[in-house]
């Protein structure tokens, strides 16, 4: 069954990869420390092995051909899993590790989460490669217990224990607090209740399978808040409310670092809300491997003291 590998160095198929995934013979061999000949040669090699071009220049890009993306899948599966099960088994070298961690996360949680662990990584293994995808609550758990990320980034518990072999952790806790224009004509020093009501807002839901925790628990005291504009995603909402007279509730390590980037005022949410917690989850495959243990311990670590 492993006829056609026998024939194959299997180092051609990690150039394959970084050909596809950068579409360009010089970044690849940037990635892969090794010349641009040393890669157009491997690839050639892996052609001729193949019987396909694989790649075909138009333009400034490396273009795949057909059979090239039917098989990029596949061995970029292989590779991560190969990778995986060699490095668990090899001491973990941060300060020369090269290995590569998919996370999945909306941008919301990205956000929360990756200014401070790369800002940590960029210092203790600055070679280490970073990817984020972006995936539902459901999906990401799913992603995860297919092997296909190692990292899932959500706010609760959700239907994690359904799942065999994932685990998770606290990354930190936040509380809910309401971010306005500065200027607002009817909000100045404080926020009551009946002036939250009486304004609309902007919401962010990035998940379609979960529902908002701000209107549940207003739903809880009887009240009702209008939204006047519902986002998937946490990127246009700062620029809205700068812009506009419509109030945000988000957490505050949000809110503190959108207000960096737009004029806002913050203010204490004038009801009882839950904590925001975001978990980490990730599957007990990777738990034992020396490199996914420095990761969970770098993502606690990073908010530790916040």
């Amino acid at each position: 069954m492993h006829s056609i590998l026998r024939r194959l160095d299997l180092n051609l198929l990690v150039v394959f990869d970084a050909i596809y995934r950068h579409r360009s013979i010089l970044a690849a061999s940037n990635e892969l420390g090794m010349s641009p000949s040393a890669c157009s040669h491997a690839i050639a090699r892996l052609r001729d092995a193949l019987s396909d071009e694989l790649f075909i220049r138009y333009g400034n890009a490396m273009q795949p051909t057909a059979q090239a993306m039917e098989i990029s899948a596949g061995v970029e599966e292989a590779l991560r899993i190969l990778g995986d099960q060699l490095a668990a088994a090899q001491p973990f070298q941060p300060a020369t590790s090269r290995l590569a961690f998919t996370f999945a996360a909306t941008d919301f949680t990205a956000f929360a989460v990756l200014p401070s662990l790369i800002s940590r990584l960029e210092k203790e293994a600055p070679h280490l490669r970073i990817k984020v995808i972006h995936s539902g609550h459901e999906q990401s758990l799913d992603d995860l217990a297919a092997g296909k990320v190692h990292f899932a980034l959500g706010f609760t518990e959700g239907s994690a224990a359904t799942y065999e072999g994932v685990e998770g952790f606290n990354c930190f806790s936040d509380e809910y607090i309401v971010a306005a224009r500065q200027n607002h004509p009817r909000i100045s020093d404080a926020l009551t209740l009946d002036q939250y009501l009486r304004e609309r807002h902007v919401a962010v839901l990035p998940w379609s399978d979960a529902g908002s925790v701000v209107s549940g628990s207003l739903s809880k005291a009887g009240y009702r808040r209008d939204v006047a504009v519902e986002l998937p995603s946490v990127m246009a909402a700062p620029f809205i409310v700068a812009t506009s007279d419509f109030l945000i509730t988000i957490p505050r390590r949000a809110a503190e670092g959108l207000a960096k980037a737009v004029p806002l005022s913050l203010y204490p949410a004038p009801f009882k809300l839950p904590m925001y917690t975001l978990r980490v989850f990730y599957h007990s495959r990777h738990a034992s491997a020396p490199a996914h243990r420095w990761m969970q311990d770098q993502l606690r670590q990073a908010f530790s003291s916040a």
